[in-house]
C-alpha cells in the first residue's frame, strides 16, 4: 500500500478522499506531525508560513480537543489578497477570519518556555487573513480525530494573507472586531479574544511548541486561529473579511478541478 504521506500529499492535489486505514492511524501526537513533515516534503518546499489552529472553543468542540494544533503550510497554498483560491469540493471547504502575526525577530530554541512579553516583543507587524479549512480525509474534519486531522495538515486548504500593518501595537486585538462577508453579504463576525483569549498568546503558544524543536525565525507569520468561527463556502463564492485599523482581505474561490 501507498504511505499515507503520500495519500494526503496527492489528495491535496487531485481532490481525492483518503481512508485511513487501522493500522496507520497517528498513535500519538509526536507521530502526527511526522506524518505531516513528510506530507509537505513531498508537496513543496517549506514557507514561512503557520497555521495554528484549534484556538476556539467552536474549533475545539469540532476536533475533540482542548489544545491548538500547528501546521506549516506549504508554499504553493500560501496565496495574497485579491489572489483567486482553487479547491476541491470534495474536501468540504470552510472559511475563518484570523489575525496574522509577524515574526520579527528569531525566538530560537530553548529550556525555558517564552513569556508573553518576549513574543510580544519580537513581533513587528500584524495583517487580515483567511484560513481555508477542509479535508482529505473520508470521515471529514469532526469525524476524524485530532491526530488524523493533524498528520492531514492540521486542515489547512488554503491560507490568503493581506498587507502587514506596522500601527498593530495602537490595536487592542483581543477587542478589535473581524466581520466576515460571503458574496456581499456579512455572514459571520467575532473579536480576536476567540483566538486563546488574545490572538498573542496564539504566537506565544506556537513559539513554545516550537523551541523543543528549531524554533522560530524571524520573518515567519503565524496566522492565529479564527475569529469568525467557520462558514461553508464552495468554488464562485468571494469571500472578504474586515478587521478594523489592521486592513482588509478579500478573495475568490475557483473549481480547482476545472482546469
Amino acid at each position: 500500500m501507498v504511505s499515507l504521506s503520500r495519500r494526503l500529499a496527492s489528495a491535496r492535489l487531485n481532490g481525492a478522499v483518503v481512508t485511513v486505514q487501522k493500522n496507520e492511524e497517528p498513535k500519538s501526537l509526536e507521530e502526527a506531525y511526522q506524518i505531516q513533515k513528510e506530507v509537505n516534503s513531498i508537496l513543496s518546499p517549506p514557507s514561512n508560513f503557520w497555521k495554528v489552529g484549534s484556538t476556539s472553543e467552536e474549533a475545539q468542540r469540532k476536533l475533540g480537543t482542548t489544545q491548538p494544533g500547528a501546521a506549516r503550510v506549504p508554499e504553493q497554498f500560501i496565496f495574497k489578497n485579491g489572489d483567486k483560491i482553487p479547491v476541491f469540493a470534495t474536501h468540504d471547504l470552510w472559511v475563518e477570519g484570523e489575525f496574522a502575526i509577524s515574526i520579527g525577530k528569531n525566538l530560537p530554541s530553548r529550556e525555558q518556555p517564552y513569556s508573553y512579553e518576549e513574543v510580544y516583543s519580537a513581533i513587528n507587524g500584524v495583517a487580515p487573513s483567511l484560513e481555508f479549512v477542509g479535508s482529505r480525509l473520508k470521515n471529514g474534519l469532526a469525524g476524524s480525530g485530532r491526530l488524523s486531522v493533524t498528520a492531514d495538515g492540521g486542515a489547512n486548504v488554503a491560507l490568503c494573507v493581506g498587507q502587514i500593518a506596522n500601527n498593530w501595537v495602537d490595536v487592542n486585538l483581543v477587542t478589535q472586531s473581524v466581520r466576515l462577508t460571503v458574496n456581499g453579504t456579512e455572514v459571520a463576525s467575532g473579536l480576536g479574544s476567540n483566538a486563546l483569549g488574545d490572538p498573542i498568546n496564539v504566537a506565544v503558544w506556537l513559539a513554545n511548541h516550537k523551541r523543543v524543536s528549531e524554533g522560530l525565525v524571524a520573518g515567519e507569520i503565524i496566522s492565529t486561529g479564527t475569529c469568525t468561527g467557520l462558514t461553508k463556502v464552495s468554488s464562485g463564492d468571494r469571500v472578504e473579511a474586515e478587521f478594523g485599523p489592521i486592513g482588509s482581505i478579500s478573495t475568490w474561490i475557483v473549481d480547482a478541478g476545472s482546469d
